[in-house]
Parts: C-alpha cells; structure tokens; sequence
C-alpha cells in the first residue's frame, strides 16, 4: 500500500525536513514514479479516496479494514471469483483534510471544500494524473497475450463520502471522445487513462449529481460501470444532506437521474454471486439498506461499509472486468 495526502488547495503534499510541502507541477510525474511504481506482481490496482471526518489514521485503519475483508471473502471462497485467480491487489490511498465539527456547519464547510478542491483547486487534476501515470505503468489488461495468463493489470476506484466527488472529478476532468457504455463495449485508444471499475461507497452528493454536476462520466474512460450504494439508515446523506442542499443525498436514496439509464440492484450477501448481466451497465444504484445498519452519532449508518458484503461486492467487480 502507499499513501499520498492532499492539501486544502487539492495540491499533492510531500514530506521535506521542514514539514508538507507542495509537489510542484513539473515534478508531479517524477514524484509519483519515486513513489508509486505498481509492482510487477500486483494483478489490480485500487486508488481508495476517504470520506468526511476521517484523519490520516482513521483513513489508513480504513482501507487496511476493507483489504482485510476482501482478503478473507476471496481466501473463503475463491471459487466464487475464478477469474481473479491469482487475486494480488496493490493499492494507493488519498488522504485530504476532511475533519470538522459533527454539525450542518461542519457538514456544509467540508461540502464546500471537497467541491473547491476539485473544481477551484487541483484535486481532480492530481488525482486525475495520478490515474494517468498508473494507467501507463500498469499491465495492459488489453493486450491478449497478457490476457492469456491473466497477468494484466485492471484499475479500481473506490471511494467514500465525500471522496467519491472526488473521483468523479477526476474521471471527468480526463473524459474525452466518443460514448462508452461499459463493459460490453471495448474503451476507445487514445485515453488518458482507462478506469475498470468505479465504486462509490455513501456518496455524499445530490442525488441528480450525475446529471447535473458529473454529465461528463457519460463520456469518460471508463471500461466498467459506476456503482453507488445506498441505506436509510446513512444520516450523514440523509438528514444532514438534506438540510444542507434540500435534497437527499447520493448515500442515502440511491442514484437518481443520470445520463444513461440507472440499473437498481440489492447488495447481496458473500454466498450469493451477482450476475454480470447485473452489474454490466453504467451506473448501478446498490441497495445497502439491509446491510449498513449501524452507526452512532449524527452520521448514523453513514461509515458502515466495512462489511463483508462490500468485499463481496469490490471482488465481483473486478473479476467481472475480466
């Protein structure tokens, strides 16, 4: 695993004797392949954004949860995902400054941050980049002999919260040329990079965000669909979403309207398997409402996505890309 923190401007933070300081922009490139060469041996690479009020460490035990499930859910029962054997997962987390006081204020200030660091600031770029340089040093999944062995390389984007803004900023600001529409269609040559799966865990934005704010993601480099789960039970999108922008949020009702027509499914439990047919469009809306259930404090249910069944449903993901 590897880390990279973001600043309140979005800019790529990096550790000098005299504290963070700013990766300047020409340095960006040398800086990530010091850094965050994947290794030869990974077969799929996940970029992992957190969500509102987690620190450095809370982020770091976060994604090391999610692993570890995902590492027990596919020790388990590999069977369920041949097409990911051998299963080796490199991954890079994003760490950016989203802590603040649990209140409609502090909800709105870290709303307000996430969006200036991705359209005012430099969030989407890096990150973007950062996609485009994994891009290019991975494995080409694409190319038959490599698909032969089952040695290519596949890019996951996972986030959280208010991290899933960011990723969909990022895929935007690459999105260039003709419509794809998913797996079932092969990703265009030319792209800055090419993105296999997106899941957005408790989406924190309106639930129109895909047709009002992200129209891009229609046309962006992704070879695989978007997933966004849902549950009632998520305050944080729900209750404080909804004071906050007089909408339910992403996280709490599902995807709304979007530019291509919104599959809906349930998440299912670890001994089930979704069916390609399933999951093979552009945006699928997860119903999580049974399985994140749990939360105290004003955001509810908002950070129980570290379940077996979100393992479950990361590991379908990726061997669905196959």
């Amino acid at each position: 695993m590897r880390t990279i923190d973001l600043g309140p401007d979005g800019w790529l933070l990096e550790d000098t004797a005299r504290g963070p300081r700013a990766v300047p922009a020409d340095r960006l490139a040398d800086h990530f392949a010091e850094e965050l060469s994947p290794p030869a041996w990974a077969t799929d690479l996940l970029v992992y954004v957190h969500g509102w009020q987690t620190g450095s460490d809370s982020a770091l035990a976060a994604i090391r949860r999610l692993l570890a499930l995902v590492t027990a859910q596919y020790e388990k029962d590999p069977a369920a995902y041949r097409a990911l054997r051998p299963w080796r997962p490199w991954t890079v987390l994003v760490r950016w400054p989203s802590r603040s006081l649990p209140s409609l204020g502090g909800y709105r200030l870290i709303r307000d941050r996430a969006h200036a660091m991705s359209t005012r600031g430099h969030a989407a770029r890096v990150i973007g980049r950062l996609l485009g340089y994994l891009d290019d040093r991975r494995g080409d999944p694409a190319a038959p002999p490599v698909l032969a062995n089952r040695d290519g390389q596949y890019l996951h984007l996972i986030g959280h919260s208010f991290g899933c803004r960011f990723l969909c900023e990022a895929v935007q600001w690459a999105a260039d040329g003709p419509l794809t529409l998913g797996w079932s269609t092969p990703t265009p040559p030319g792209r800055p990079f090419t993105v296999d799966s997106m899941l957005l865990l408790q989406m924190a934005a309106p639930r129109d965000a895909f047709a009002t704010r992200f129209t891009a993601l229609a046309e962006a480099p992704l070879r695989g669909p978007v997933v966004a789960t849902y549950s009632q039970h998520d305050r944080a999108t729900g209750f404080w979403h909804l004071r906050a922008e007089k909408r339910a949020g992403v996280g709490y009702a599902g995807i709304g309207t979007a530019p291509a027509p919104v599959s809906a499914v349930r998440m299912l439990p670890p001994a089930e398997p979704y069916p390609l047919a399933a999951l093979d469009h552009r945006f699928v809306s997860v119903d999580a409402s049974d399985v994140f259930t749990r939360g105290k404090g004003p955001a509810g249910a908002h950070s129980d996505h570290l379940r077996p069944e979100t393992a479950h449903l990361l590991l379908s993901l990726a061997a669905h890309s196959r």
